[in-house]
């Protein structure tokens, strides 16, 4: 066993392992329906550590729980658990696949930036052009706006059949957007029964008020079952006012930059 709490309780039900899991994690109500109902019949389960990562600005470790249920099949759930909150406090997020709990644990931020200043790529002494000038704020926003502009590079899709109707609609879910993809774009979507996810651009960006928010951009790459394939563009964010994350989704890539792009001036 390997459970991340200090001190499990050997003599704990697998009843009781179930809902302290769900209980502690922030992110309990995305999990589909029909694995939350599996969690109920489970008889027996085992704890391990799958992996972990430890630096001054982040600890974090990934847990998997396996469960056999009723039926005799087994059941895994991975856990993230780190420390990358504004308040430095342990918070638990609970994943159903592996390749979703990875995805998170890479959105998650490695802390401030040191105040490197331009140009450093080494030692001090060792910079570049701009030896000495640390970025001002129009400096930013031109570092941005070239980010922001460069091209993806072009990957192969590779479709991975797995629940991918249940994907889209836990995509669609959390976005907080008032534009978001609206009924249509959720009714083709039943129809996927394939799906890639891409990381398109991942940076710290100024905000103003002395702060910088964390920008991540994904493409969730849908295959339906008529062959056509639809795509969903979803920015993750921290440009809150309490700098909580934050979750917009957009039909296609060129709006999902540009709402990027307003949230970086907004003063």
């Amino acid at each position: 066993m390997n459970d991340p709490q200090d001190h499990p309780d050997p003599y704990e039900t697998t009843e009781a392992h179930v809902e302290r899991l769900l209980g502690r994690a922030l992110n309990s109500f995305d999990l589909p329906d029909s694995t939350v109902e599996r969690l109920s019949t489970a008889l027996a389960h085992s704890s391990a550590l799958h992996s972990s990562h430890h630096s001054a600005s982040l600890h974090r470790t990934t847990h998997r729980h396996t469960y056999l249920l009723a039926d005799g099949s087994a059941l895994s759930l991975w856990e993230l658990v780190h420390d990358a909150g504004r308040d430095g406090a342990e918070r638990h997020e609970l994943y159903a696949e592996e390749a979703e709990a990875r995805l998170a644990a890479s959105r998650l931020s490695s802390g401030p930036s040191t105040g490197r200043t331009a140009g450093q790529s080494g030692p001090a002494g060792q910079s570049g052009h701009a030896e000495g000038r640390v970025l001002d704020e129009d400096d930013d926003f031109e570092l941005l706006s070239a980010l922001l502009a460069r091209p993806i590079p072009v990957q192969p899709r590779m479709y991975v059949p797995d629940n991918s109707a249940d994907h889209a609609r836990r995509v669609l879910r959390r976005a907080e957007n008032a534009d978001r993809p609206g009924a249509a774009t959720a009714r083709r979507l039943r129809l996927a029964f394939a799906h890639h996810i891409t990381q398109a651009f991942g940076r710290h960006c100024p905000v103003g008020g002395g702060r910088d928010a964390g920008f991540t951009l994904y493409e969730h790459q849908f295959l339906l079952l008529d062959g056509s394939e639809v795509s969903l563009w979803e920015v993750e964010h921290t440009a809150t006012p309490d700098g909580r994350h934050m979750c917009e989704v957009y039909e296609d890539e060129d709006t999902a930059r540009r709402a990027m792009d307003a949230r970086t001036r907004v003063r």
